[in-house]
């Protein structure tokens, strides 16, 4: 699963970060025990900050758990989607209650289920006519997880070159 493996990696350069600074301040002669409690600190700051949010999705829902904050929108009355630019690209969803979540696009490459849930609401949106913006993102979207699926389909059945 890529976000337990997301997670292994904050908790691995967190635990590098303090071992860092404990043995540099170990080697000067200045470790004290505020000081060990300050890199502690300082570590898990880093820790919470590459933290991976949790996405989970249920019949109608998708879900996004952060470190401070859980954010909750209804695939099936979805009002706009769009597609944040930038370094981390985000797919933002916001439905017509005024719940809104942020989802990688490579969450659900990795997760054709979450995926299936998600296609399954936006299809519903649409057909209610809730979804008013965002049809052209997500048929681009689509067609790369079909196409990413597709190639590891063919990758563990063999048939790729």
């Amino acid at each position: 699963m890529r976000w337990a493996g997301d997670l292994r990696y904050s908790f691995a350069c967190a635990a590098l970060l303090l071992g860092l600074l404990l043995v540099i301040d170990a080697g000067n002669d200045t470790l004290t025990a505020v000081r060990a409690v300050l890199w502690a600190g300082l570590s898990l700051l880093l820790f919470l900050v590459l933290l991976p949010p949790r996405v989970a999705a249920g019949g109608n829902w998708v879900e996004v758990r952060g470190v401070w904050r859980t954010r909750r929108a209804r695939t099936d009355r979805l009002a706009s989607v769009a597609c944040s630019d930038g370094v981390a690209q985000r797919l933002v969803l916001r439905d017509a209650d005024g719940g809104a979540v942020e989802v990688e696009p490579r969450v659900l490459l990795a997760n054709p289920r979450l995926w299936h849930l998600l296609d399954t609401g936006v299809r519903t949106s649409e057909a209610h006519g809730t979804l008013r913006s965002g049809g052209p993102e997500l048929r681009r979207l689509a067609g790369r997880i079909d196409a990413e699926t597709a190639r590891a389909v063919f990758r563990v059945s063999g048939l790729d070159d």
